[in-house]
């Protein structure tokens, strides 16, 4: 029994040694999570989150999806050179009262898992 443990310890030890990391290919500027405050009923609120890129090839904004309808994502299509910086502008219909936290997932060309950004605030 002990034998079969071990076996199955080293066998899980293994797999995950083995998974390659996925390098970060941007690194926001200040942070991924913006409070837009107390925001007036039916007046958009907009927040711009700026990124770089860190990695050695040149960048694209593949897609950017937010959470729901009430989100509107805005992005330039150009390539971003390393080193270059790009913008994501977001903004929330402010259409329903009360508090809101969005999620926004931001694919980008050279990394397979979405970078996240959430905006939130209170619609009065």
């Amino acid at each position: 029994m002990k034998a079969l443990f071990a076996f199955c310890f080293l066998s899980l030890l293994a797999t995950a040694r083995s998974t390659p990391v996925e390098a970060q290919v941007v690194a926001w500027r200040d942070t991924t999570e913006a409070d837009l405050g107390d925001i007036l009923h039916l007046q958009p609120a907009t927040h711009d989150f700026y990124f770089t890129n860190t990695s050695t090839d040149t960048l694209r904004i593949d897609n950017v999806r937010p959470s729901c309808g009430c989100t509107s994502p805005e992005w330039a299509a150009a390539a971003i050179p390393p080193g270059g910086e790009g913008s994501i502008r977001i903004t929330y219909d402010a259409r329903d009262v009360g508090y809101f936290r969005k999620k926004i997932k931001v694919y980008f060309s050279r990394q397979r898992k979405a970078e996240l950004l959430f905006i939130s605030g209170f619609v009065e």
